[in-house]
């Protein structure tokens, strides 16, 4: 069972941050990354998070160690990764909130893990 259970959604099959797109993809929720890097809470459960904090990420998020998903519980983001192959899971005990700035051609925000966990 995945922590933070107390929305009615399966935090796998609609997770907070994320919403279906036009074509059948995840696609994620700019407002929503947002809030749960203010305030702190998991992009897949909406509950609040502890540490250690878990991203997700592809191969190339992982080499730059800057990643558009928002911070996981490890429980959630190991679910999230069981269902997309392509994603790996990172541990951290921290991470930078980076917002775009209007030179950025991709004006996603960044997380950025700080200290990373084995």
């Amino acid at each position: 069972m995945l922590r933070g259970l107390s929305r009615d959604v399966d935090p796998v099959s609609a997770p907070f941050a994320w919403e279906t797109g036009p074509d059948g993809r995840r696609e994620l929720v700019g407002t929503r990354v947002t809030q749960c890097a203010l305030s702190r809470i998991c992009g897949a459960c909406a509950e609040s998070l502890g540490r250690p904090i878990a991203f997700v990420g592809d191969d190339l998020e992982v080499a730059r160690n800057a990643f558009h998903a928002p911070p996981l519980h490890e429980s959630c983001a190991e679910a999230l990764a069981a269902v997309e192959p392509s994603w790996r899971v990172v541990r951290t005990a921290a991470f930078e909130f980076v917002r775009p700035t209007s030179e950025d051609l991709d004006r996603r925000p960044v997380f950025q893990p700080s200290a990373l966990l084995e």
